[in-house]
């Protein structure tokens, strides 16, 4: 009985945790006091970015990797929204004594906007009768912001400093739990809206301002201290765009986007951005409204992503279908793990603008040869041009690439008639999905040759050359990032072995034996091949009586070797067109029962 009420116990505990943490900053917020509560009562751990002032309230995901945006933090203890120490008592034990909100502003760390809240003649309505909702900046806030605007807000008998701090107020109380993700509020200045994004790993901004002390309460109200200085916005995204000179050439390729309405993050290329683009390419895409559309669509998320939501690399939907990494390092934000981000938070009232100084080119809107060169296959991209392949990497054909991996390519790269067939015959005829290959599938090759798709249990393979990455998709072509350079096959087994100068005893050895017909024949052979290395380790009689034995071949793999009964395989995959062919340096000999099901 008493395990069972220790059990309900627990259980309700659970449920009541899980009801009072019923928004993300309140999730966040509950693991921050669990995480301090060894500190005493009402005590946050929060995490600090090593030689700054930012700290957060900290996840399970920061708690145990000790970092955000990349950098290293420190765990630092501090009381919970609303608490306060008493001397000689741990932790913090007493409640904040319920003050105006002028008088607030001074407790919580932003007296400096209690300072200006005086010089503007708003402490009067601050500290009487009402019910407010301020964000209220930090001190570091108001630091920060350049002194050319900081002059303007102070002078003109500080008219402009009451309206902007009338801006930053709400008539109404709003806890956090009321700071809904993509809500908007009216401010007290000229009703122009304040908006909210309540981010999932528990992150809350006003106009992509950080709330960094949320729930100060009030007697009048509630303030939530912000970590920047937030400006009326009045524009939507398009305007953004329209009245800037820097994405003058944006603008131009802009034709109908974002007239929706919606919570969009744009990332916005610069004219530097745009010139960086060979021309050829850039009037390629420009010309093509598939390609364009594609284009710009991979510059849009489908949600408003903030600079200040951002604390460790994250895939985001586009509206283009794929996703971009949007992450940080320190103060930077990044795409796809570059710093190419010039200006953050450009907000409007549909979304946000972040201006970058690269262009992005989805793979949907690049032509093969720009899908090989963006890859990890740059030798194959290389050896495709000087085999003269371009006209078909950069054309409209519906073509299927196999691009082996840099590592692939073993000894002379030099362009011989050779080389270039083998080229060829990595290009398929038709574009394709590896999603619907199949086994036992013929694929034509511009060379004219049929390569087989074999399907295994891990792998998908065509001829010797297994998948290595996921497919790139371009505008008319598609790319299979291949583990090895094709060997097609260029005979049965017996061809394969007699056009190999390093089995010519084995070729005599076979037909002395009667095999030949064996190893013409149609099938699905695998033949572990002694080279003459092999055969010069051994005795006649021994051969004789090895060539005699049938024996289960033990066959595994370590550190991308095979092995055949403990030998080495020293040539994999020489493709024949009824089997595969294995060179070994040595003849294999029988494992005894036990050794074979030991290995």
């Amino acid at each position: 009985l008493m395990m069972n009420v220790c059990v309900l116990v627990l259980g309700l505990a659970l449920v009541l945790t899980l009801c009072v943490a019923r928004s993300p900053y309140q999730a966040v917020l509950q693991h921050s006091r669990i995480r301090g509560r060894q500190q005493g009562p009402n005590v946050c751990a929060m995490q600090q970015l090593k030689g700054t002032d930012k700290k957060y309230f900290t996840n399970c995901k920061q708690w145990y990797h000790r970092k955000i945006c990349g950098k290293p933090t420190v765990i630092t203890y501090e009381c919970c929204p609303g608490y306060e120490k008493i001397p000689g008592e741990k932790g913090c034990p007493a409640a904040l004594p319920l003050v105006n909100i002028y008088n607030t502003l001074g407790v919580v760390g932003a007296s400096t906007t209690q300072m200006y809240s005086e010089r503007a003649k708003l402490r009067e309505e601050i500290e009487g009768p009402g019910s407010f909702t301020f964000f209220a900046p930090s001190n570091e806030a108001w630091a920060a912001l350049p002194t050319e605007i900081l002059d303007a807000l102070v002078s003109n008998v500080n008219i402009e400093l009451l309206n902007a701090l009338h801006y930053h107020m709400v008539n109404r109380r709003l806890t956090s739990e009321e700071l809904r993700h993509g809500s908007s509020f009216a401010s007290m200045y000229q009703d122009f809206h304040v908006h909210i994004h309540h981010y999932s790993n528990g992150i809350v901004t006003v106009n992509c301002a950080r709330l960094i002390k949320p729930d100060q309460h009030a007697t009048n109200g509630i303030v939530h201290v912000v970590d920047r200085v937030i400006t009326a916005v009045s524009n939507n995204v398009n305007t953004i765009l329209d009245i800037d000179d820097d994405l003058e050439t944006l603008r131009v390729s802009l034709t109908g986007m974002l007239e929706e309405e919606g919570q969009y993050t744009v990332f916005a290329p610069t004219n530097e951005a745009f010139e960086k683009i060979p021309q050829e390419t850039l009037n390629r895409i420009l010309g093509d409204p598939v390609a364009l559309r594609d284009l710009l669509n991979y510059h849009i998320l489908k949600n408003m992503q903030c600079a200040e939501s951002i604390v460790s690399g994250t895939p985001m939907e586009t509206l283009q279908g794929t996703v971009l990494e949007v992450g940080c390092d320190g103060d930077e934000m990044t795409l796809n793990g570059k710093a190419i981000i010039t200006k953050k938070d450009q907000l409007g009232t549909n979304g946000v603008v972040h201006y970058i100084n690269e262009l992005l080119i989805p793979d949907s809107a690049k032509v093969l040869l720009e899908l090989a060169e963006s890859s990890s296959v740059d030798t194959a991209a290389k050896l495709f041009v000087e085999a003269g392949l371009t006209p078909h990497l950069t054309g409209s054909e519906a073509l299927t690439m196999l691009a082996p991996l840099d590592d692939a390519f073993k000894g002379s790269l030099t362009m011989t008639p050779d080389m270039r067939k083998l080229m060829i015959n990595h290009i398929i005829k038709e574009q394709l999905s590896s999603k619907s290959l199949y086994h036992g599938q013929e694929l034509e090759t511009l060379g004219g040759l049929k390569l087989r798709v074999f399907v295994y249990r891990n792998n998908l393979c065509i001829e010797n050359a297994c998948i290595a990455a996921h497919d790139k998709t371009g505008r008319y072509a598609t790319m299979f990032t291949v583990d090895k350079v094709l060997t097609p096959p260029m005979g049965t087994v017996m061809d394969v072995l007699k056009a190999d100068d390093r089995f010519s005893l084995l070729v005599g050895a076979i037909q002395t034996a009667g095999m030949t017909e064996l190893l013409n024949q149609q099938g699905a052979l695998t033949f572990f091949a002694p080279t003459n290395d092999a055969f010069n380790t051994i005795s006649p009689s021994e051969l004789n009586r090895l060539m005699l034995l049938t024996a289960v071949l033990s066959v595994f793999q370590r550190n991308s070797t095979v092995y055949v009964n403990k030998i080495p395989v020293a040539d994999a995959d020489l493709m024949a067109t009824n089997g595969v062919v294995h060179a070994i340096n040595n003849v294999i000999k029988p494992l005894r029962e036990s050794n074979a099901l030991k290995i």
